[in-house]
């Protein structure tokens, strides 16, 4: 070939590969990330000193080897399903549980802790781990990150990871709307969503500031709904029904959390921020049930399915059912594996695809 006609050809060439190289990094996830409560918790709760554990049978027995995690489910939750299906490994660990290295965290790490929430004052409660110490967890974690894959590829995964932020729910089951709760005193519902927000903001700012990039803020189930609820609601003679009161204060606090994904946009550069709200399917799960291939809503799979949860959630219930997938609840307060792979697969299609 002459020269003259091998440079253009060269050119080209050049130019193909230029194009492929962001077509194949872009929108690639390294890494899933968690932060949050119980929703998201894959067992850091099992190595604190606190009462609420779901590290014991049934819990987890439609895990992989029919194994009690720590996972408040009888299966998978959903960051597990989310990892896998962004091609990553099956399920997300637990950041302190010592089964798991470094190693196995580069693809994939849990720093949630069940029971808390936004305000500091909502951990206290179970004694489980403050937001704050699940990001001082998180810099622990980046820096060994750097000391194992070096500081280029650390750097990386860091800001191409996705991060999954679920929480809140506690925050006004297990504290403002608490027989014992001081922040009752203190704010009005709308002042204390406000409150909520404004810390939410500082969270996603502060992981936003050590890198993350890629974020998506997940909203309030209806949880008035939840079985715990429904059961308190009949048996203070308002029926059987769902907890009107706290259903609408989720739909607001969600209306707010949509607000602040927007500001966040608009306000940081290079994040990509999106709301994972999922509170009208979860709605038409327990609302029709059947529908979704359940036969159960009003309570749940474990004990008497109104009030069991953790520790009254064992083994040794008589009356926890044998077939968890016809239920919407697992125990009084969380859903069952099958609930949470038809909330992924909603949230992956219509949220999270962005990311894919």
């Amino acid at each position: 070939m002459e020269a003259h006609n091998f440079i253009p050809l060269l050119i080209i060439i050049l130019v193909q590969i230029l194009l492929l190289v962001p077509s194949t990094l872009a929108g690639k996830v390294p890494a899933i990330i968690v932060f949050g409560d119980s929703s998201v918790d894959a067992g850091n709760n099992n190595q604190i000193s606190t009462v609420l554990k779901s590290n014991f049978e049934p819990y987890g027995r439609d895990f992989f080897n029919k194994q009690p995690t720590g996972r408040f489910c009888n299966g998978r939750i959903p960051p597990d399903f989310i990892s896998e299906a962004f091609g990553l490994r099956q399920f997300v660990p637990a950041y302190l549980d010592p089964m798991f290295k470094i190693s196995d965290f580069a693809v994939g790490v849990c720093f949630a802790s069940a029971g808390t929430g936004y305000d500091n004052a909502t951990s206290e409660v179970l004694n489980v781990l403050p937001l704050w110490k699940e990001i001082e967890n998180y810099k622990e974690y980046q820096k060994k990150l750097e000391a194992y894959a070096g500081r280029k590829k650390a750097k990386y995964i860091i800001q191409e990871a996705l991060y999954l932020v679920s929480m809140g729910t506690n925050d006004f089951l297990e504290n403002y709307y608490s027989m014992s709760s001081k922040r009752a005193s203190q704010y009005t519902t709308e002042q204390f969503r406000s409150f909520l927000i404004d810390l939410a903001e500082n969270f996603i700012k502060q992981i936003y500031h050590l890198g993350a990039r890629k974020i998506s803020l997940t909203g309030l189930p209806p949880m008035g709904c939840l079985p715990l609820e429904r059961a308190t609601n009949y048996f203070g003679g308002n029926g059987d029904g769902c907890n009107e009161k706290y259903n609408d204060c989720a739909v607001h606090f969600n209306e707010m959390l949509s607000g602040l994904v927007k500001k966040l946009n608009g306000e940081l550069p290079g994040i990509k921020v999106v709301f994972s709200n999922a509170y009208d399917l979860i709605l038409q799960m327990i609302k029709n049930p059947s529908s979704f291939g359940f036969e159960v809503a009003g309570v749940a799979c474990c004990g008497t399915g109104l009030f069991e949860m953790s520790y009254l959630c064992d083994n040794l219930n008589p009356f926890t059912c044998t077939d968890a997938n016809k239920y919407v609840f697992w125990d009084s307060f969380h859903v069952t594996e099958k609930t949470n792979l038809i909330i992924t697969n909603f949230l992956m299609k219509n949220v999270l695809n962005e990311f894919l």
